[in-house]
């Protein structure tokens, strides 16, 4: 195996502009927690004489897509074609988040709403120059179950049935279950399709099988008991972690110290692409969504890696959750 400081190999212009050109129309199947984030902005002149806390002059707000949906919008900026399956609730944010996710060309057939769930939703009330100064979250944790589960696994099924790769964005709010995950590895290797997940620790045991897990610094640092501070410990801990998996391959995303990546053919690290960071919200959608979209095109692992880098340095450049453009790869090449 490489010593810790070796990097993963370059992959030249030529390759990268080849596989990118290639993701238009390709067929992505998300499995995953469908959220809808809500930003409040405001100026702030004063404190409040209740409490110690900014008095926040409101502005105007926004509806993005969030959780597994803005993985899907990051799949179709980039070109790809893309059909969720997830759980909302039947409530006015949910039809908001359905009508947003069908505007963005998303395939919404598979998304199942429930009666007494509410849509997952993450309020940020945001001041001056970004500053986000409030989070609040309405949701639920409860895994789907009985019938709502068995439409989630019959919508799966008929997702997967065209798709190139198959993506799991858990976020633990209810969506991603251990009869779904199994269901999605096994849809596939019977299609010979790579299975992708953007891990929450918790379901760790649930993702046995799948092609490769994509945790951030301190997820690996949770699933793998270990401190991670430098490529050597990164290294021990996607090991351990891909003991744990049975041989999944283990792509850490570590923020402004890179990314490091192991599977059966190796192990490296990829430089930060990063040039300046604005916002790091939804850049592991970022990171998964072009990961699935180039393997889907036919890129090998160290490929899509190298391209996910590339892409989440320039979605981090932007506010809150952002897609990434292959004119916006291609820009970062010609730089």
């Amino acid at each position: 195996m490489p010593a810790p400081d070796v990097a993963l190999r370059a992959i030249d212009r030529a390759r990268v502009r080849d596989i990118t050109h290639r993701f238009a129309g390709v067929p992505v199947a998300i499995l995953g927690d469908l959220m809808l984030d809500h930003f409040v902005f405001g100026r702030v002149n004063r404190i409040s004489p209740e409490a110690p806390v900014p008095v926040v002059e409101f502005d105007r707000e926004e509806f993005r897509v969030g959780g597994a949906g803005n993985v899907a919008h990051n799949v179709r900026k980039l070109g790809g074609a893309v059909e969720v399956v997830g759980v909302i609730g039947r409530d006015d944010h949910g039809t908001r988040l359905m009508e947003a996710m069908r505007a963005d060309g998303i395939g919404i057939a598979g998304v199942v709403a429930e009666d007494g769930r509410p849509t997952t939703r993450k309020m940020r009330v945001v001041t001056s120059r970004n500053q986000q100064v409030a989070r609040v979250d309405y949701e639920s944790d409860r895994e789907a179950d009985g019938h709502v589960e068995s439409m989630l696994l019959a919508a799966l099924e008929k997702a997967a049935q065209s798709a190139r790769a198959i993506v799991i964005s858990d976020y633990l709010k209810g969506s991603v279950t251990r009869s779904l995950v199994a269901r999605a590895v096994a849809l596939g290797r019977d299609r010979g399709v790579p299975v992708l997940v953007d891990p929450k620790i918790a379901h760790l045991d649930y993702y046995s099988g799948i092609t490769l897990l994509t945790p951030n610094n301190g997820e690996a640092e949770e699933a793998s008991q270990t401190r991670i501070r430098t490529h050597a410990e990164a290294r021990a801990a996607a090991r351990r972690i891909r003991g744990r998996l049975g041989g999944a391959a283990v792509l850490i995303t570590r923020g402004e110290s890179g990314m490091w990546l192991l599977d059966e053919s190796g192990e490296g690290h990829l430089a930060a692409a990063a040039r300046e960071v604005a916002d790091v919200t939804g850049a592991g959608d970022t990171v998964i969504a072009t990961l699935a979209l180039a393997m889907a095109a036919g890129a090998d692992l160290v490929e899509a890696a190298t391209l996910a880098n590339m892409a989440a340095g320039v979605s981090v450049g932007k506010f809150g959750p952002a897609g990434v453009s292959p004119d916006e790869l291609d820009l970062v090449l010609r730089s």
